[in-house]
């Protein structure tokens, strides 16, 4: 597959700038498109985008087909006519630089029942037919999901192998039962899915009028507590009382000397095998309705992944056992076509995993950060990469580049200095005139190294099973100087978008 010279911004869209106590897909998002595109970026990637469950991680979904209603916009709603502007006016108060996610759940689903309530009411046909065929088309994921997400409610919140038997089974009768007595419950949870897919198809269709494509985040586990498991319990490697036998992680690494014990369930991938990997088919299928191109979280996984007995309190004892290889890809591609993947193929990788990424011909990840620690044959300094990659300043895993340079070793600050012909003040900066310079087809560098921000602007600590995912950035920082900054060097290196891409 060929891959266009281009450079992008990661950011979730959680981090958007917004009134209200969560980013959303709302005007704060219009205003990061405008911002990437003045910027001459022609990629955004953003992390998966499905409803978070404990610790509000987006690699622990409570579904891995639905999509997250915290993202929904209640303006986009009073501009539907399913709210009105004095309803908003409660939002409750939050910092504009962190996501509080139990405030923002407990107003949003307020104010979502009440857009669902008048939805009911007063919806005119042409917009209840789209509705309805919404939930038909997405029947297969949608009806599970929202009869999941209803119980769940009913049963306060606890995970689906805590429900009566006959509910934590699915017995036709007691689920029957449910129907009945949670109708409208179910039918609301249909209704926020319907907002989400609809809002994020408008954005959509304005990242592409921009010349933007979308990278999505496609996590190779689901959680435990999801309608996924819930609903096809044979899937995955399940005691008999539904807990986990085996669960996910990776052993002792950069990030941990221990480990990270992530608790996924892990796949029962002859099962999978059997049914010709329709579920993964179908998984693919749907994100590239939202998405231009996907990355594959934690690639070497599908060929060999870490076992971890359910009962060890960490990832440092358990086993390497094979994946599904090449099997599922070509199942994959038989069915959907060429999908342009991207490998993120970072951590333990071995021979075996490099020759199935490079038979399936998907560019791999590169990562500056990770280039200093070592001597000049590190394969994430720029004079090793090739083309066919994606380069990061780091990642959404990393510390800030300001962060982690001030906490580098005094020999891998020498390194980067020495190497980029650069001062600390302007390390970060030029790391990504590094990265956009370099001969990786694709650089993405996240936000906050654009706005220049330490490590109290890191998304995500790996192995810290709270305080991650909250930050946010604000509307000021978005200034037309910044984007004027970077568009610069994305001109210069040749990465902004060409007269045929606009």
């Amino acid at each position: 597959m060929k891959w266009p010279r281009a450079s992008g911004i990661l950011v979730h869209p959680t981090s958007f700038p917004s009134r209200f106590p969560i980013g959303d897909l709302g005007p704060g998002a219009l205003q990061m498109l405008d911002f990437l595109a003045r910027a001459g970026q022609r990629l955004w990637q953003v992390l998966p985008l499905g409803p978070t469950g404990l610790g509000n991680s987006p690699y622990s979904l409570l579904c891995a087909f639905a999509g997250n209603p915290l993202l929904i916009s209640p303006e986009r709603l009073v501009e539907d006519g399913v709210l009105r502007d004095a309803e908003l006016t409660s939002t409750p108060l939050t910092s504009p630089w962190r996501v509080h996610y139990e405030r923002a759940a407990s107003w949003k689903l307020a104010l979502l029942r009440v857009a669902h309530g008048r939805f009911c009411a007063t919806a005119r046909r042409p917009v209840r037919q789209v509705y309805d065929e919404f939930v038909a088309a997405e029947a297969d994921w949608l009806e599970d999901y929202a009869l999941f997400a209803a119980l769940r409610e009913a049963q306060g919140s606890a995970t689906w192998q805590l429900w009566p038997r006959p509910l934590a089974w699915r017995e036709p009768e007691a689920l029957a039962a449910a129907r009945r007595e949670l109708a409208e419950r179910i039918d609301f949870h249909r209704f926020t899915q319907f907002l989400f897919f609809e809002q994020w198809a408008a954005l959509r269709r304005a990242a592409h009028a921009r010349s933007i494509q979308i990278i999505g985040d496609l996590a190779i586990f689901v959680a435990h507590d999801s309608s996924d498991v819930w609903a096809h319990p044979e899937l995955f490697a399940l005691a008999p009382d539904g807990q986990p036998r085996v669960v996910a992680g990776v052993p002792p690494d950069y990030f941990s000397a221990t480990g990270q014990r992530w608790g996924n369930p892990l796949y029962r991938w002859d099962v999978h095998a059997s049914n010709g990997y329709d579920w993964w088919i179908a998984r693919v299928r749907q994100a590239r309705t939202l998405v231009d191109i996907l990355r594959l979280d934690h690639f070497r996984g599908f060929e060999s992944y870490w076992e971890i007995p359910a009962t060890e309190p960490t990832a440092v004892r358990g086993r390497w056992v094979p994946g599904p290889g090449r099997a599922l890809f070509d199942a994959i591609r038989d069915e959907l076509g060429d999908v342009p993947f991207i490998a993120e193929d970072l951590g333990v990788i071995t021979p075996e995993v490099r020759a199935l990424q490079e038979a399936l011909g998907f560019p791999g990840m590169r990562v500056l950060q990770f280039g200093f620690g070592g001597d000049a044959q590190s394969r994430d300094l720029p004079h090793n990469f090739i083309p066919c990659s994606l380069v990061y300043t780091g990642t959404h895993d990393n510390n800030t580049s300001r962060g982690w340079f001030a906490s580098a070793t005094e020999r891998e600050r020498a390194h980067v200095l020495a190497y980029l012909s650069t001062t600390p003040r302007q390390v970060v900066w030029a790391l990504i005139r590094a990265a956009l310079a370099s001969v990786a087809d694709m650089a993405v560098i996240p936000l906050q190294d654009i706005l220049r921000l330490g490590a109290s602007a890191r998304m995500n600590t790996p192995a810290r099973p709270d305080g991650n995912w909250t930050w946010r950035c604000t509307a000021a920082q978005l200034a037309p100087t910044t984007a004027e900054r970077l568009r610069v060097p994305t001109d210069l290196y040749g990465r902004a978008p060409t007269p045929e891409h606009r």
